[in-house]
C-alpha cells in the first residue's frame, strides 16, 4: 500500500513537470534559432579567415 501511495505522489509531482517540459521545449527551441544562425555565420567567417591565412602554405606545399 505504501508503494502505491509513493507512486501516486510521484505522479502528482512529475506529471505537471513533464507537461510543462513538453510545452516549453518547442518555445525554447524557437528562441535559440537566432543564436544557431549567428554561430554558423561566425564559424563560416572564421573558416574563411583561416583559409586565407593558410593559402600560402597550401600553395607552397601541394598535396602529394
Amino acid at each position: 500500500m505504501i508503494t502505491f501511495f509513493l507512486w501516486l505522489i510521484l505522479l502528482v509531482l512529475c506529471a505537471p513537470l513533464a507537461i510543462l517540459a513538453l510545452i516549453l521545449y518547442p518555445v525554447v527551441w524557437l528562441l535559440l534559432i537566432p543564436f544557431r544562425i549567428l554561430g554558423a555565420t561566425v564559424d563560416g567567417i572564421l573558416s574563411l579567415i583561416k583559409a586565407l591565412f593558410m593559402l600560402p602554405v597550401h600553395l607552397l606545399h601541394p598535396a602529394k
